[in-house]
């Protein structure tokens, strides 16, 4: 969907000042978010771009995902409004639900061992082709950003095989259908205009179903 989250391309939003030796959590109560998120394993990403932009500016990295996962187990049926505000358990067990042990959710961050099986697929593109970012606007979940829609660019390198993160308004995945992706250099110019310096580029990894030949 194109969202306050589509931020790449904006002027006037400040400079990103990194902090240094920044630790992975700043609160105990950010690792219990991330460790619920992986045992929901439902946590919808379109939950977190439907924050109104007001709140999304002003809320830090996990307060977003804690948003978003308030909203999943709602939806899903996993917990009520009541139970969220008073953080106590109206009912028992929900049926066809598993409650996971400590153990069991540090073993889902674990990275999965590599695929034995190769996947692969026929690229549509080649390097240094001309390739156009195709100009879509989807109601969910895209990892094509807004500002290199309908912008030319050259196919710098490719990457090899992965199945797209797209998806529909429910986290539902569009196409599992595994695509070539792709490094795409896009001039200054062709995105913002004379205005910007003709010795700068900005380049992307995109799935082949962002781009269509030029």
């Amino acid at each position: 969907m194109n969202g306050i989250h589509d931020m790449g391309g904006m002027q006037d939003m400040g400079p990103v000042r990194p902090e240094k030796n920044e630790p992975v959590f700043h609160a105990a109560w950010e690792r219990r978010v991330f460790a619920l998120d992986m045992a929901v394993d439902e946590t919808n990403r379109y939950e977190i771009e439907l924050i109104p932009p007001a709140d999304y500016l002003r809320m830090s990295y996990y307060e977003k995902w804690l948003t978003s996962l308030i909203e999943t187990l709602k939806k899903g049926g996993l917990a009520t409004s009541a139970e969220i505000e008073s953080g106590k358990a109206a009912g028992g067990i929900i049926s066809g639900r598993h409650v996971l042990s400590v153990a069991e959710v540090a073993a889902m961050i674990v990275p999965p061992p590599e695929a034995k099986v190769p996947i692969t697929a026929v690229p549509r593109f080649h390097v240094e082709q001309r390739v156009r970012a195709r100009n879509i606007n989807p109601m969910g979940h895209t990892r094509l950003p807004r500002y290199l829609r309908g912008k030319l660019g050259t196919i710098e390198r490719m990457w090899g095989v992965e199945s797209p993160w797209d998806t529909d308004t429910e986290g539902r995945r569009i196409d599992d259908k595994p695509q070539s992706v792709y490094s795409v250099r896009f001039a200054a110019r062709e995105l913002w205009g004379d205005q910007a310096s003709q010795r700068d580029s900005v380049y992307a990894d995109l799935w082949e179903g962002y781009l269509e030949a030029a």
